[in-house]
């Protein structure tokens, strides 16, 4: 989408603006969530700045991948490429940039393990999530995957190997995004059909789309209490787990029940503000009663989960 001549010109006349513009294409929120739940796992300065690389150039390049269905969406029309504050190939190089530093500052300063998870989350994400969210619902699950990656960044920076405790922190964030984003997709469904992508309940509807979120709102129970069957979390966090793990259920239950009327867009809206709620209680009860150092580290929760729907 070309940008208007008037923005254009705005653009010229003031690049204290223009920096503004470039630095809002990196989502800044998503990236400083990030980095402050990975450094409850490692505190080691390369892993945040890789992080915040790697997460701030797959956003960036998704922002120039998506600028023409951003511009048709309420909720992502505001971005600077999308309105025209910023040239696309400014958008394109910065994403590069950011990206082509990200791999080899975690490969080098850490391991070649952390720098190959953080270059299958850029592709992942940038070059297959983001394409087929346009072709196939199930490109939910495909997002879900770099979505997960983050706190595997702070695991094998610290332990270097793909263990237990890495590996049950992927399936949990993995599980845990796909209930958190069907919420998203049921009360903006009519901005994402704008958007021309090929959500859940846009293809196969509403009822089955709130089916599928209290399913997984079950799944993500015991995928919770992994961490105590695993003795990587004690019993005090296996309560915590099962008592935000019910909350959650009751309110998949309630967008299940509420699939119609003016009750429905509330149901799904509070399901994803439990979301985020859960992770801010449950992650702070894993940490406290972790069994197995290194502390797990936790991925980030926002206003948009950091790959999927973002």
């Amino acid at each position: 989408m070309s940008a208007l001549p008037h923005a254009e010109h705005q653009a010229l006349a003031a690049p204290e603006v223009r920096i503004g513009d470039l630095f809002s294409l990196t989502k800044p929120r998503i990236t400083a969530n990030v980095l402050l739940t990975t450094a409850a796992g490692v505190f080691l300065v390369e892993t945040l700045l890789g992080t915040a690389l790697v997460v701030s150039g797959a956003n960036t390049l998704n922002c120039y991948v998506e600028r023409e269905t951003d511009a048709r969406m309420l909720r992502t029309r505001g971005r600077a490429i999308a309105a025209g504050r910023v040239e696309p190939r400014d958008g394109l190089m910065l994403g590069l940039v950011l990206a082509l530093l990200s791999v080899p500052l975690l490969c080098l300063g850490l391991n070649p393990l952390t720098g190959l998870l953080a270059l299958v989350a850029l592709v992942s994400y940038v070059a297959v999530y983001t394409p087929l969210k346009r072709v196939t619902p199930k490109a939910l699950l495909i997002g879900a995957v770099p979505g997960a990656i983050p706190p595997l960044l702070g695991w094998t920076a610290v332990t270097g190997t793909l263990d237990t405790g890495g590996l049950l922190l992927f399936a949990f964030m993995f599980v845990w995004q796909i209930p958190h984003f069907l919420a998203i997709t049921l009360y903006l469904k009519d901005d994402y059909a704008r958007g021309g992508h090929r959500v859940m309940p846009l293809v196969r509807g509403e009822g089955a789309a709130r089916r599928h979120l209290l399913l997984w709102s079950l799944a993500l129970v015991p995928v919770s209490l992994s961490f105590t069957f695993f003795h990587l979390a004690g019993l005090a966090y296996a309560g915590v787990a099962v008592a935000l793990g019910a909350g959650f259920v009751v309110f998949a239950v309630r967008a299940v029940r509420s699939s119609a009327g003016p009750g429905a867009m509330r149901s799904a809206r509070a399901v994803f503000a439990y979301s985020l709620l859960y992770l801010l209680l449950l992650f702070p009860a894993l940490i406290a009663d972790r069994r197995t150092p290194p502390a797990p580290a936790v991925v980030a929760s926002s206003a948009a989960p950091p790959a999927v729907g973002s």
